[in-house]
């Protein structure tokens, strides 16, 4: 079960990364940086959603709480992504914290969220239907 949640997240941050340099070379220069971004937790909160209601049958959780374990490894995964890919591109602590600050506009917070709680929320619509 967790080497699928690892290959189900590398499959996100593939993903992710592709909507993100997508997003700089399309919206950024219609709506700016920060509008570009708070609609990128949007689309992204989309995609982690859907690629979570695609794979979670497949990832084969156990229980309620390997769901919650699930979110949290993705949650844990790409906040070291996150940080570690904006130090290697030379972005500032303060620039990446922006990102997540209700208060500046930064809405990735939220986006984290639905991140850790996709597995759970995956499973919900998975057995709805």
């Amino acid at each position: 079960m967790i080497g699928r949640a690892l290959l189900a997240w590398l499959l996100m941050m593939v993903i992710e990364t592709i909507h993100g340099v997508l997003r700089n070379r399309f919206l950024v220069p219609v709506i700016g940086d920060v509008g570009s971004r708070q609609t990128g937790v949007l689309i992204g909160s989309v995609l982690i959603l859907s690629i979570a209601v695609l794979l979670i049958g497949w990832i084969h959780p156990t229980s309620e709480r390997a769901l919650l374990a699930i979110g949290a490894l993705w949650l844990t995964l790409t906040l070291a992504f996150e940080f570690g890919l904006g130090l290697a591109l030379g972005r500032p602590w303060d620039a990446m914290l922006a990102d997540y600050d209700l208060s500046r506009g930064g809405l990735l917070s939220i986006g984290m969220v639905v991140l850790a709680l996709s597995p759970w929320i995956a499973a919900r619509i998975r057995q709805s239907s």
